[in-house]
């Protein structure tokens, strides 16, 4: 007999004994807990305020990122507060940034006399301890962000990673977030400010050194204020009114302010007093504007205020023009575009399940929705409906460019497979070893990736990071793995080829490099990219789309481009490759 399965039913007196037993038991945790809970908050550790450094893990490459950070004077852990992000110029870092935002300690080692730091004071002797900063009721962060690495790629991730651990600390105010940095800070300022303009209230870029392509964006701060420093001794200053022009016309409010006689420091007049505390606290986000202007090439930057571009064409600039004629009307122009969501629930000209009214490229729709209305092309005629992109489409997270493989956590992955001697595995490790050192304008940046043999990848390599090969699949057993999955392979027995291209595995990237490195050395003369803040190997992968094929440099490219929407080589490209005897196309 199994006693285990007969059910036990307690006397009366029992049942009350035990109905007394557990409600005395419960009393006693509760007051334990209220105990605990009182002397918790009377012993609490809490941070102090002022200026101090607390860190961030970061999943690159597990480690912990420092940042600093100020806190209001008489801080009130209920209360939401505004927040500054700062960005720091080249050759400088997170303590550096943070007194140069509050006007404290300015000179980045242009002048051996720091105005602002104690006499004959220099960078590193000022980052050693905190001076008295001016009292403001906003938290403010400066990012380290690996150092002079610019702020695209890991470094703009540290940003965001920052912001989310800023928020998981303290109460912030969301609609009144700001963004300001000087020279590479200054360039970070208007590339993550309009990449993601409905994530700030306002930004102000000084002196800035932005990167390549960011000027096409400038559409993007049509609901964005934004003020603008410069010296007119700086050797930016040309750079710097081409922006006025285009922003004159584009921000929703421009204030420009130009220094005679100041060079590349502008910031210490920009800054001076707190100066940019007080114009930032005229601001507040507004997730709804009547109007949206927006212009994108990646879906990793697809989405602003109450629009997404759900589909785009590859290597094309796409722009929604999209604005509020009246109650549930609304009026949008579209280029470069497949398929958008407006997401109107919460704009207050939009009353849900009442029939929109919206003209498309010339097209009136009628539509009704709760709370969202969706356009694709279909055989080239816009119609209403939602576009789900295809297993094997481009989508955030699957679009590329060779870039990408290193803008997040990857590895470096050389090959084994192949039993090669001793010195060919040293110098295929070395190759590796040679791409994960990036070592940039500023000496080296704090990116570590691991370097491992292709016998040595983790499972949990394949599921968390994106993987850089080199070789072919005859010597390298991970591109072996994939070989079947893989589009196209290079012949082994070629010599003086180069074949780098990205595609998405795993809801990963893999980056094949076989033959000759990436950065091979140009046939020309000439930088491959404006600002190489994080070193030329990985700044000449932005000069790249999603593969290249080149004999001897890669400025004598074969073919060159990127895969279309189904991740297939373009005709002409595809013609190339095999007109070139050196590539199987799968």
């Amino acid at each position: 007999m199994n006693l285990s399965a007969v059910p036990f039913t307690a006397p009366d007196y029992l049942k009350t004994e035990m109905k007394f037993t557990t409600t005395f038991s419960c009393l006693v945790t509760l007051i334990a807990l209220m105990i605990q809970s009182a002397a918790g908050d009377a012993f609490a550790q809490r941070l102090r305020p002022g200026p101090q450094d607390l860190s961030f893990f970061s999943p690159v490459d597990d480690t912990d990122q420092p940042y600093s950070v100020y806190i209001p004077e008489n801080f009130d852990e209920t209360k939401a507060y505004p927040l500054v992000v700062f960005l720091h110029g080249a050759w400088s870092n997170h303590r550096l940034g943070l007194r140069r935002l509050f006007g404290v300690g300015n000179s980045q080692g242009y002048d051996f006399i720091k105005p602002g730091n104690v006499p004959y004071e220099n960078d590193v002797e000022a980052t050693r301890y905190w001076p008295p900063f001016r009292p403001v009721g906003y938290i403010a962060a400066a990012p380290l962000a690996r150092g002079t690495a610019g702020y695209q790629g890991v470094p703009e991730q540290d940003v965001y990673d920052m912001i989310d651990d800023l928020k998981s600390r303290f109460l912030i105010d969301e609609d009144r977030v700001y963004l300001t940095g000087l020279s590479m800070g200054g360039g970070g300022t208007l590339w993550l400010g309009l990449t993601r303009p409905d994530v700030w209230a306002a930004i102000a870029p000084v002196c800035p050194a932005p990167p390549d392509g960011t000027m096409e964006l400038t559409g993007n701060a049509a609901n964005l204020p934004v003020h603008l420093f410069i010296g007119d001794k700086d050797f930016l200053y040309q750079t710097a009114r081409e922006w006025k022009g285009k922003l004159e016309t584009t921000a929703q409010r421009l204030d420009y302010v130009e220094y005679p006689g100041v060079g590349h420091n502008s910031w210490e007049w920009a800054y001076k007093d707190g100066f940019i505390f007080d114009w930032f606290s005229q601001f507040k986000r507004d997730l709804f504007p009547e109007k949206v202007s927006f212009t994108t090439r990646w879906f990793k930057y697809n989405r602003a205020y109450w629009v997404t571009v759900d589909d785009m064409v590859p290597g094309e600039t796409a722009t929604v023009e999209a604005r509020f004629t009246g109650p549930n009307a609304i009026e949008v122009s579209v280029s470069g575009v497949n398929a958008f969501t407006l997401s109107l629930d919460g704009h207050p000209q939009f009353t849900a399940g009442k029939k929109v009214s919206v003209l498309l490229n010339g097209k009136t729709f009628s539509v009704r929705s709760a709370d969202a209305l969706s356009f694709m092309l279909s055989d080239g005629k816009w119609v209403s409906g939602r576009h789900t992109p295809g297993l094997t489409s481009k989508q955030k997270g699957a679009e590329g460019p060779l870039y990408a493989a290193v803008a997040g956590s990857h590895i470096y992955v050389y090959g084994t497979a192949d039993n090669p001697s001793a010195d060919v595995l040293a110098a295929r490790r070395a190759q590796a070893m040679s791409a994960a050192d990036w070592i940039g304008m500023g000496g080296r940046i704090m990116v570590f990736p691991r370097v491992v043999a292709d016998r040595d990848v983790r499972p949990s390599d394949y599921v968390r990071s994106n993987l850089v090969l080199f070789g072919t699949r005859e010597t390298n057993s991970v591109i072996e793995k994939f070989a079947d999955r893989l589009p196209m392979h290079l012949d082994p027995k070629s010599e003086n080829y180069g074949l780098v291209y990205i595609f998405p595995m795993n809801r990963r990237y893999i980056l094949v490099n076989s033959g000759l490195p990436w950065w091979t050395p140009p046939k020309s003369s000439g930088a491959q990219g404006r600002y190489a803040f994080s070193g030329s190997k990985v700044e000449s992968l932005k000069s790249y789309g999603d593969f290249i094929l080149f004999r001897e440099a890669p400025d004598d490219a074969v073919a060159s481009g990127v895969f279309d929407n189904n991740w297939k080589l373009p005709a002409e490209a595809l013609e190339k490759m095999k007109a070139s005897g050196v590539v199987t196309i799968r």
